[in-house]
């Protein structure tokens, strides 16, 4: 008996020690746990409150990319954050930020102009950039705000503007012109009377214009751009009023040329420094009958550095409806590609057009042609395709070739025929039929152009069915 007492005495004494061991390290085990957990919240505290500790440049350069409206949504964050939205240097109130607040019924009629002043004047540093766009209101009169704007906007050195008009055109203030930083103008459907004070954008490298009316009421004005690197002119009117002198022009990009144009294509295409040059015509060649005649030789003649050319179909046959060149004075030895655009090939002045453009362009290494297909006789171009001095020039460096558009005209297969046949680096023929539909591309046009020899082994031939 004595002796089984005192097993049960050592048995249960070794339970306590180890219940007591237990206990001590389940104490430690959460001690260690509140440490962890207190070391991941205060670590977390610094995490959250690491933005406030970054320099207030990087600060503004991620608010900067930030939607506007989640800017300002930043000022609940706390103290700190309250009127840092103020100091904002981009300023991007456009088409997506007004739609979302028409959508919360917020662009009533004076809705739109309490929110612009609201972003607008009240921010405290410079504004390098700005962009706005009104929308489609039931404001009679808001011009007289867009001039506080502008001129809240001139006193802060803004560098690019853009201004997006979806309702009434209006007549933008001359406070524009006081915007001496400018280095990027972008303007759409407003009256834009230049006065004398519009030769201060001698900082201005990028300006493109919509659907801008220049005042028919004004007389001829010089506006010198010296430092003018791209422009953009798309259905302007009354261009007469308006002339640029840009030494250093190299994008010029105009969209629905017209008569009115021609007085201002003199001014730039006597610079020498284009290499890109898009020209659409707006109307038939018919309504530039009078003008002072433009031709292809002369054109070309002025743009030595040209790199990429685009010419629309009406506007290549105005340029070639006095002659038709083979051979210009100079080759154009920089053109890399060429997009001809509404292209016409049943029409013998865009088809000679054409001809001449790529005998002269030796490096030529991508080409684009937009098909528009008219009834009209096409024997004649029919003709002169197959005739066998149509193209006396191997395109020796055309790598890329792309046709939209394309009916399967006989012309139009004729002259497929001729570029596989001259082009013994072709390495891709991309085609788009013009009849979209679910099933292959036309299968007349896959044969004809399949059977057709080519001068490069390599030549692809890819049918794009839409």
């Amino acid at each position: 008996m004595e002796i089984n007492r005192r097993i049960n005495y050592v048995k249960f004494h070794l339970f306590f020690i180890t219940l007591h061991f237990l206990l001590n390290n389940l104490v430690l085990i959460f001690l260690h746990l509140m440490t962890e957990n207190n070391k991941r919240r205060s670590l977390m505290n610094v995490e959250e409150d690491r933005v406030s500790d970054l320099p207030e440049h990087l600060i503004g350069s991620i608010l900067d990319r930030l939607p506007i409206q989640e800017v300002v949504r930043t000022s609940i964050l706390s103290k700190n954050w309250r009127y840092k939205w103020t100091t904002l240097t981009t300023l991007v109130l456009d088409e997506k930020f007004s739609n979302k607040f028409a959508k919360n019924g917020a662009l009533g009629r004076n809705g739109f102009i309490r929110i612009i002043n609201q972003v607008v004047l009240l921010n405290k540093g410079p504004i390098s950039k700005f962009s706005l766009h009104i929308p489609k209101t039931y404001l009679y009169s808001f011009h007289k705000e867009v001039d506080e704007w502008m001129l809240f906007l001139s006193e802060n050195s803004v560098r690019e503007l853009t201004i997006t008009n979806s309702s009434r055109r209006f007549e933008l203030s001359s406070h524009v012109s006081s915007c001496s930083k400018l280095r990027k103008l972008s303007l759409e459907n407003c009256i834009l009377r230049p006065p004398l004070e519009f030769k201060s954008f001698s900082n201005l490298e990028d300006l493109y214009l919509k659907q801008i009316d220049f005042g028919a009421k004004y007389r001829e004005t010089l506006v010198s751009l010296p430092q003018l690197w791209r422009l953009v002119m798309v259905r302007c009117t009354n261009i007469h009023n308006f002339n640029i002198e840009a030494r250093k022009l190299n994008i010029f990009r105009i969209i629905n040329l017209d008569a009115m144009y021609v007085q201002l294509l003199d001014w730039l295409l006597a610079t020498p420094s284009i290499t890109i040059l898009l020209l659409f015509l707006a109307k038939p060649f018919k309504v530039l009958v009078g003008v002072e005649r433009m031709n292809l030789t002369r054109m070309l003649s002025n743009l030595p550095n040209i790199r990429e050319l685009t010419f629309s179909g009406d506007f290549l046959k105005f340029l070639t409806a006095d002659k038709f060149p083979k051979w210009l004075p100079h080759s154009l030895n920089s053109l890399s590609f060429l997009w001809l655009a509404c292209f016409e090939l049943n029409d013998l002045d865009q088809f000679h057009g054409a001809l001449c453009l790529l005998r002269n362009s030796p490096n030529l290494e991508r080409l684009w042609m937009w098909s528009q297909t008219v009834r009209r006789d096409v024997g004649l171009a029919s003709n002169h395709l197959e005739s066998p001095d149509c193209l006396d020039q191997t395109l020796n460096r055309l790598q890329t070739v792309q046709i939209r558009y394309l009916k399967g005209s006989r012309p139009e297969l004729l002259f497929i025929k001729l570029l596989l046949a001259h082009s013994p680096s072709l390495i891709k023929m991309t085609i788009h039929p013009k009849v979209c539909s679910s099933l292959e591309p036309h299968h007349d046009i896959v044969v004809g152009v399949m059977q057709f020899p080519r001068a490069s082994p390599k030549a692809e031939l890819i049918f794009v069915n839409c």
